[in-house]
């Protein structure tokens, strides 16, 4: 007579997976385009100068360069920026 009792039904069991939000390049890091910079819920850090933001509001560089983080505006918001790398031209020829 071997067998389980009868375990009957459970309120757990679900977990979502997790969503990796974050900074994931801090300021004087060089980035490239399209690089991603902040993943974040709602516009904690807003997009500064050659800084996109998608649908999710996941900040990335539109040119290459170098992250600072700063302020903007009358009420202070925290912004990241992009400081586009100098061309050595020089250097090409």
């Amino acid at each position: 007579m071997a067998h389980k009792k009868a375990g009957g039904s459970t309120r757990n069991g679900r977990d979502s997976n997790p969503k990796y939000l974050g900074v994931k390049r801090y300021g004087g890091q060089v980035v490239n385009a399209g690089e991603i910079i902040v993943r974040q819920r709602g516009t904690r850090f807003h997009p500064g100068r050659h800084v996109g933001i998608g649908r999710d509001h996941t900040l990335y560089a539109l040119v290459p360069g170098k992250v600072v983080f700063g302020f903007k505006g009358a009420m202070r918001k925290q912004c990241v920026s992009i400081e586009p790398m100098q061309l050595d031209t020089e250097a090409a020829a």
